[in-house]
């Protein structure tokens, strides 16, 4: 596929023998495109990420694979808080839920699928780590958000999706629940755990972004935590 280098000098060295086992999905969350590339490329905001794909599926190469990029921000994911470290970052334009959130386009998702099939290719991330940036960082961050559509990407071998379940009846205790969140990767349980709801739910149940946990939302962790507990996604 056709990447355009547009160099950010907001990078630095990953940790000594870190590999690369998370692949990370933002949206920009600004008004336009030109002002959050604006934003990743200048030095002052030290902030980055390593790719940027525009709405017309345009993509832009800020940060080698190879180096840290700074996209993460304060986050956590399996015990790990340096996720910059462990990751690559893909920004994709869209102005957010500040500034009229809306539908991935075509050839944004399109452009996206490629290029994230070519970055697994090239590091063995397993499909439960290709995350949104809510998920590493419920208490703060929506993005990619409700609108993305994490289905399709699971449908192409890019990360994981339950399917439809059965509602869970009884809902399992909540300690239960918390138990299969941890389990799975999610952080800041005991600081917010309504916020960690509905960044489960934004990724894995986005037609309702309660941070309540109902049936459904109990039976897709469910089915998640069965599939990683038997094996069935790991390589």
């Amino acid at each position: 596929m056709k990447i355009h280098d547009r160099p950010s000098p907001n990078h630095n060295a990953r940790p000594n023998g870190q590999a690369v086992d998370i692949l990370l999905l933002h949206y920009t969350g600004m008004p336009t495109a030109e002002a959050a590339l604006g934003r990743l490329l200048d030095p002052v905001t030290e902030v980055s990420a390593h790719y940027f794909i525009d709405e017309d599926g345009s993509v832009s190469r800020l940060v080698g694979e190879e180096r840290r990029a700074w996209h993460a921000g304060v986050a956590a994911w399996a015990g790990s808080s340096d996720i910059n470290g462990r990751s690559i970052g893909i920004e994709l334009v869209n102005p957010g839920h500040e500034f009229g959130y809306r539908p991935f386009p075509e050839a944004q998702m399109a452009a996206l699928i490629a290029l994230a099939q070519e970055i697994l290719a090239r590091h063995p991330i397993p499909p439960e780590r290709v995350l949104g940036h809510s998920d590493v960082a419920p208490l703060r961050k929506e993005d990619p958000g409700e609108l993305f559509d994490w289905a399709r990407l699971a449908a192409t071998g890019i990360g994981l999706w339950p399917g439809e379940v059965p509602a869970a009846s009884p809902l399992p205790p909540e300690h239960e629940i918390m138990a299969r969140l941890a389990g799975f990767g999610y952080g800041y349980l005991g600081e917010d755990y309504p916020a960690v709801i509905r960044a489960f739910q934004r990724h894995f149940r986005p037609a309702a972004v309660t941070g309540t946990v109902d049936g459904e939302t109990a039976a897709r962790l469910s089915a998640l935590a069965d599939r990683l507990d038997g094996g069935a996604v790991r390589s």
